[in-house]
């Protein structure tokens, strides 16, 4: 460090225009190229507040999208159950239609009878409670409670 200065005093500057015109342009592109770095890193600045200002936004609507997705699987599986639960109430409203199923119905659930028929009462085999078997003979209209004699007809 002491050798450096040592060769720096032997050194002398000329004292003429010429080397004050250089040393003036020598300054003034110094003073350009410090302003075009700090000009380059305000671009740079800003373009990576943009990029990250752009990303956030980005995560954002990313996540947002993952919950609309959810949400559509989801309305559309609750939508598919809709449509199944119509589709049995429209079937079970085309077999309440048909009169013979509705006596049949009226017959298995409230024990009613025609004049002259005795109803008799069997508990099913298996253990099965009436509360099931009622729900088995409303879907399936095959099975009932009841043993009906008609006399008569």
């Amino acid at each position: 460090m002491g050798k450096k200065k040592k060769d720096m005093d032997k050194v002398a500057a000329l004292d003429n225009e010429y080397t004050k015109e250089q040393y003036a342009e020598f300054q003034k592109q110094q003073k350009q190229l410090i302003f075009r770095r700090r000009r380059l890193a305000v671009v740079f600045l800003v373009a990576f507040v943009i990029f990250i200002v752009s990303g956030i936004q980005l995560m954002k609507d990313y996540q947002q999208l993952s919950a609309f997705k959810t949400q559509q699987a989801e309305a559309v599986a609750e939508s598919a159950e809709a449509d199944k639960k119509l589709n049995r109430l429209e079937q079970d409203v085309a077999l309440l239609r048909d009169d013979d199923y509705v006596a049949k119905l009226a017959r298995s659930r409230y024990y009613v009878s025609k004049e002259g028929e005795q109803i008799y009462n069997i508990p099913e085999l298996g253990g099965t409670t009436s509360s099931s078997n009622e729900q088995k003979s409303s879907d399936s209209q095959s099975q009932s409670h009841s043993s009906e004699k008609q006399s008569g007809e």
